[in-house]
């Protein structure tokens, strides 16, 4: 399968069973039990969500993008948002340069944050997510098979690292980039429908989470499959 042409035969079954209607499981009346969850339309041209209890990938023709957010699912209430982010190209795009100002955060109330500076971020009292997200986090180290070379984002080193910070990573169709991103959240992280945006040269890859109650939370653990099995059969070659 080739990253520069659309998915044929991509179906990932686990996955189409949990874009139709979830029945979420609450403590409230019996008419709360009936409301669904809906994974909703990006809105923009992107093959595919691939999902995970705290996990996300979401790519189209050009781009592939995944995230982790266990540590701000924790969060609730509080100004920073903490995202595990990986990046890559799809086979054969040409490399891109990726700059922060091609980062932002849709939240649940319609609002459209961007990426902080370094300073602001320093200086905003992150160490409580930080300190949280070291025991609680998942593994977003899984790409298309091609993406095999690490490659780091420096839009937010930790503070005492040895690396210095850049706003600009170097995005290729054989490169792995992780990194962090944060977001300074006004009137702190409320539960519901999140995006994480991020603008290739042609195109935009929108990757949908969930900031989960304690129902919803217990529900989708009973019903994601493996993010790493999932990637494997997107990516995996047809014979």
């Amino acid at each position: 399968m080739n990253g520069g042409r659309a998915l044929p035969g991509l179906l990932l079954i686990g996955l189409l069973a949990l874009l139709a209607v979830w029945p979420v499981p609450t403590s409230g009346d019996a008419s709360s039990q009936d409301q669904p969850i809906v994974l909703p339309k990006a809105g923009v041209p992107q093959v595919s969500t691939i999902e995970g209890k705290f996990v996300r990938a979401s790519y189209n023709n050009e781009g592939y993008v995944i995230l982790g957010y266990q540590a701000s699912n924790r969060s609730v209430g509080e100004e920073w948002m903490l995202l595990e982010v990986g990046i890559t190209l799809r086979d054969n795009v040409s490399d891109y340069r990726l700059t922060r100002d091609a980062i932002s955060l849709d939240t649940p109330d319609g609002k459209t944050i961007p990426l902080p500076s370094i300073s602001e971020q320093r200086g905003g009292g992150v160490n409580a997510i930080q300190q949280r997200a070291k025991v609680q986090r998942d593994s977003i180290n899984y790409f298309p098979t091609k993406a095999s070379k690490p490659c780091a984002i420096l839009f937010f080193p930790d503070l005492g690292a040895r690396s210095l910070p850049f706003d600009e990573v170097d995005l290729s169709d054989d490169r792995a980039c992780l990194g962090r991103f944060y977001f300074k959240i006004p009137g702190g992280i409320a539960y519901g429908q999140h995006w994480l945006n991020v603008k290739f040269q042609n195109s935009v890859v929108r990757v949908p989470f969930r900031i989960l109650t304690e129902d919803e939370e217990r529900f989708v653990s009973k019903n994601y499959k493996s993010i790493e099995r999932q990637v494997k059969e997107a990516f995996s070659s047809k014979k």
